[in-house]
């Protein structure tokens, strides 16, 4: 099992920064790819942004030049630095990895953070 334990959300001005942080505490298994997506009400989860295990990204356009992720694989932790924070990018933001335990691959969710960037 894996368990994911997020932190760092809250209410930044637009303007703002804010870092969030996931720790995977895990048993026998190991953590491949981390990412962080984001949801609002009525909508479909969205990529934010994803990091592998050898530190490749990938991150949505519409935070591309503001928002950072890294991971410190000692850890198995995954930050996201967000910047330059928009009122659009107010959401749920949710912590994901892939785990792999016995050459199989599984999928495990944090249980969100709130973030709320105000205009």
């Amino acid at each position: 099992q894996v368990q994911l334990v997020e932190s760092g959300g809250g209410l930044v001005q637009a303007g703002g920064s804010l870092r969030l942080s996931c720790a995977a505490r895990s048993s026998g298994f190991s953590i491949n790819a981390m990412g962080w997506y984001r949801q609002t009400p009525g909508k479909q989860r969205e990529l934010v942004a994803i990091i592998t295990s050898g530190s490749t990204t990938n991150y949505a356009d519409s935070v591309k030049g503001r928002f950072t992720i890294s991971r410190d694989n000692a850890k198995n932790t995954v930050y996201l630095q967000m910047n330059s924070l928009k009122p659009e990018d107010t959401a749920v933001y949710y912590c994901n990895a892939i785990a792999v335990f016995l050459a199989r691959e599984y999928d495990y969710w944090g249980k969100g953070t709130q973030v709320t960037v105000s205009s």
